[in-house]
């Protein structure tokens, strides 16, 4: 019997890609298995917006937004995570940890301006004034006492002197002992969700089986060299949300509502219908 059409959906599913380097083993190639998707790329935090709006259908967004928005389901294993040091993700301290009053969050970034308050709540007991660090601002552009950069800037050296500089994956790993996801594929309320957990594992194999050829495409734009592109990409970064990987969302999730950074009860939904688990994945 043929599926009834999900009322208002438009006849080509909108799908938001991040414009980062660390998402491009999710999306490079998702055009060849998506041929008939709208595809938007943009940042991540507009990418969450733009859902929200309705804009898009699914999105690669950080994944608090899945907790701050109760309508959203993760569609896929398919995410962005690391289990150690993932290198784009930085704070820049200007002054000894201890001391740190003023804290300048990357406007691109949702789950990392998290996770950073919590770990200097859970370690230091800190919670810093917070202000917004724009888009396309340096951390030059900022007086505060630590700068947050994230994705392709968080890769590029920062200007100064500084007390401190955390990668903050290292700065999770080490005190949870499990990993962290930063971004997963999310759908909003309403999505015919029949055929995409399958597209998009299909989308993340096919980039994992080629970093190489994505690292040779991406590194001149970004000013690094294709071989520290490709160890970044393959020894720095995961896209499947493995056990280990769900344990640490977990963690985030639970520390994130603690602290008021979600809604209190806020709970992730994951679809029943993942692309069936391969072993050569």
């Amino acid at each position: 019997m043929p599926q009834r059409p999900v009322a208002n959906r438009p006849a080509r599913i909108r799908i938001g890609a991040v414009a980062y380097l660390n998402a491009q083993p999710l999306t490079a190639y998702l055009a060849q298995f998506a041929p008939d998707a709208e595809i938007v790329v943009d940042l991540p935090s507009w990418l969450a917006d733009g859902l929200a709006a309705g804009r898009l259908d699914v999105a690669v967004v950080p994944s608090i937004e899945s907790l701050r928005n109760p309508g959203y389901t993760i569609v896929s294993d398919a995410c962005v995570a690391c289990d150690g040091p993932v290198r784009s993700v930085k704070l820049f301290g200007r002054r000894a940890v201890e001391q740190i009053r003023t804290l300048a969050l990357d406007e691109g970034s949702r789950t990392s301006a998290a996770m950073v308050q919590i770990l200097l709540k859970e370690r230091f007991g800190l919670s810093p004034a917070i202000e917004p660090l724009p888009i396309g601002a340096s951390v030059e552009d900022t007086s505060a006492d630590a700068v947050l950069l994230i994705g392709d800037r968080g890769m590029q050296p920062a200007n100064g002197r500084f007390e401190f500089v955390w990668d903050l994956g290292e700065a999770w790993t080490d005190w949870t002992g499990l990993p962290f996801v930063f971004a997963m594929w999310t759908a909003r309320e309403g999505v015919d969700l029949h055929g995409l957990a399958d597209t998009l594992a299909r989308a993340r194999d096919e980039g994992v089986a080629r970093l190489a050829e994505i690292a040779h495409a991406e590194a001149p734009a970004l000013g690094i060299d294709e071989a520290d592109c490709l160890v970044y990409l393959r020894d720095h970064l995961e896209f499947r949300l493995g056990p280990r990987q769900r344990q640490g969302l977990e963690m985030f999730c639970q520390l994130a509502g603690r602290h008021g950074l979600v809604p209190a009860g806020a709970e992730l939904v994951f679809h029943d219908h993942y692309a069936p688990q391969h072993p050569d994945r």
